[in-house]
């Protein structure tokens, strides 16, 4: 996926935003400022939250590392030139990402932002 196609498909879950911080990064966040994707984070890269049981995992996986600054909460991070997975793969984990992000807001928060996966 370009760039360009991670930030429409990231725009179209639900109560999805874009800003820009820090810079030039690119942040899809929800519930005004809880991030769970970010575009040209330290240049080319595509960082977002991933399952903490799963995180070892995908850092192990060749073009994958943990995001720096955010892997302590379980970020990853890829290069976005030659990204090492395929686009469904990559929507399914931006998905799973903005879930992850959804499903630690308090309860009246979550109303119309949790999806059926």
């Amino acid at each position: 996926m370009t760039q360009d196609e991670v930030a429409h498909f990231c725009l179209h879950l639900p109560g999805a935003r874009e800003d820009f911080k820090w810079g030039r990064n690119r942040v899809f966040s929800v519930a005004g400022n809880k991030m769970f994707a970010i575009l040209d984070f330290l240049g080319q890269d595509l960082a977002f939250k991933v399952d903490r049981d799963l995180f070892l995992g995908y850092v192990d996986r060749p073009g994958i590392r943990p995001a720096p600054y955010l892997a302590r909460a379980h970020w990853v991070s890829m290069s976005g030139i030659q990204p090492p997975l395929a686009d469904a793969e990559l929507r399914q984990l931006l998905i799973r990402s903005h879930q992850l992000v959804v499903r630690r807001l308090p309860k009246r928060q979550q109303v119309g932002l949790l999806l059926d996966h």
